[in-house]
This record gives C-alpha cells, sequence and structure tokens, in this order.
C-alpha cells in the first residue's frame, strides 16, 4: 500500500482510505473544510438532519441522540480524535449514519442502558477496520491467529492481495504514534483479484454500501463478531517487524483463546 500525501505519516499505508478526503483540505483539525465538503456532498444522517460538525454543547442530549436529532457531530476544535472522527464521516458516510440510526434505535428502546449490542458498534467505531482479500487463506489465519504465517511466511503476499480500510477514528488518531500491542476490530471480505485493481474511490464506495447494509441489517452486533487484528504486524507499520523474532511476542500477537467447540475466538 502506499503513503498518503507527501509528509503525512501513514505506517504501512493505513491511512489510504482517508487519501481522497486528506487530497481536499489542510492536513490539521479545520471544521470549517469539514462542513464545507459535507454540504458539497449532502451528506445526512438516517433520519434526515444534514451533517454539520460543531463544537459540543450542553443541550441535555447525548452524543449519538444528537447526531440523530440534529445532524450536529461534536468537533472540539484542533482535536485530532474528532477530526478523524469527521474523516470517517466524509470517508464512509452510509455506514457512520447506518451505525448512528442503530444507536438511536437501541436509545429509544432502552434509554438508560446500553447492552453488548451498542458496545460492538461503539468498539467498531472507534477501532473498527474492514480487511479484504482475493486469497481466502489469508482471511482463514486472521480467524486462527496464525499471525507468524499471516505476516511473516504469507509477507510477500500481502500487498498484492489484501488491503485493510481502517475505519475506526480512534485507531487513526492512535496510528500517528504507532506502539506496541496496537490492534483493530475486523469485519473480513472476501473479494476478487478485479475488485483490487479498482481505483480507491471505487473500492471505499462498495465497502460503505455493503457495511451499512449490514449494520442496518443487524451484523457485528456483539464484540465477538469482530476479528483481533495486530496492526504492529503489517509491514511497514514499525521497522522493528523487519525480522521473524518480532512476532514471537504473543503478549501482543496472542493466539486467542479456545471456544467449548475447538475453535479458537
Amino acid at each position: 500500500m502506499s503513503s498518503v500525501l507527501p509528509d503525512y505519516p501513514s505506517p504501512g499505508g493505513l491511512f489510504e482510505p482517508l487519501a481522497p478526503i486528506l487530497a481536499q483540505m489542510p492536513l490539521m483539525p479545520d471544521s470549517a473544510r469539514l462542513n464545507a465538503l459535507s454540504l458539497a456532498r449532502g451528506l445526512q444522517t438516517q433520519s434526515g438532519q444534514p451533517l454539520r460538525f460543531v463544537q459540543p454543547v450542553d443541550d441535555g442530549l447525548g452524543y449519538e441522540a444528537r447526531i440523530w436529532a440534529t445532524g450536529a457531530v461534536d468537533t472540539r476544535p484542533d482535536n485530532w480524535h474528532d477530526f478523524f472522527n469527521a474523516l470517517v464521516w466524509l470517508t464512509f458516510p452510509r455506514a457512520k449514519a447506518a451505525l448512528n440510526a442503530r444507536h438511536a434505535k437501541m436509545l429509544a428502546a432502552l434509554p438508560e442502558g446500553r447492552g453488548s449490542a451498542r458496545d460492538s458498534m461503539t468498539h467498531f467505531d472507534e477501532c473498527g477496520v474492514v480487511v479484504v482479500s482475493s486469497d481466502p487463506a489469508l482471511l482463514a489465519l486472521i480467524r486462527d491467529f496464525r499471525w507468524q504465517t499471516l505476516f511473516w511466511a504469507r509477507r510477500a503476499d500481502l500487498a498484492g492481495t489484501l488491503r485493510c480500510f481502517i475505519f475506526g477514528h480512534a485507531t487513526y488518531e492512535q496510528l500517528l504514534a504507532p506502539f506496541r500491542g496496537l490492534t483493530a476490530k475486523a469485519v473480513l471480505y472476501d473479494v476478487s483479484e478485479d475488485w483490487l485493481q479498482q481505483p480507491v474511490t471505487t473500492q471505499l464506495a462498495a465497502i460503505d454500501q455493503r457495511l451499512a447494509a449490514e449494520l442496518a441489517a443487524g451484523a457485528h452486533a456483539v464484540p465477538r463478531d469482530l476479528h483481533p487484528l495486530p496492526l504492529m504486524g503489517f509491514p511497514g507499520v514499525t521497522a522493528e517487524n523487519e525480522s521473524a523474532v518480532y512476532y514471537d511476542d504473543v503478549w501482543q500477537f496472542r493466539p486467542g483463546r479456545l471456544a467449548k467447540h475447538g475453535s479458537r475466538v
């Protein structure tokens, strides 16, 4: 995966999904530019509210309820976490709107509670990644926690047959200064070789549409629906992983735990 823009931090090319948006605005938190891009694209919540990135206000509404009711996304000035959240809204508008709609539906049914479904959605919103590959064996290695095989034995195959589309805005913020143990929660998709040759904008639109449909249908409803993915294993994220010994770190590259039926979870 190539770097996003000159001089912009993109370890392992993991900022690539944001490249189309970053090409249109300064590389710094800028709510005015974010709102201009949202307005130009006509972005809305599923409740029909125009999407706006605004400073937090004390109106008695919670974060997700405010988005649903007014279209206002809390965006603190000069805050990287909120800036990346806005960039993800601009990159995956359908999926983010579907997440918000599910939160709103659950809040209406259980105003004082959260439950595992909301926890899972929040986790994906903060730390999610969509991994696509034209080689089902690579996705199987992720499901089976076989990190040494994935990142070292199959290292040469990753660039040609697998792509990571970071969705979680907290993960983007963490990738500004990657650290040992940095892990995302993955949704895995099989794709064709031809799909991988499409422009990134086409790929992003396809992922946004598919993910939004799945979220609207209630998929990824519990934390175990998401696969742990140690991002520090990908080539280019850290110079330390240029040695096979790096992957012997079982604290970081965990083998998973066995479920009752014998598979790893």
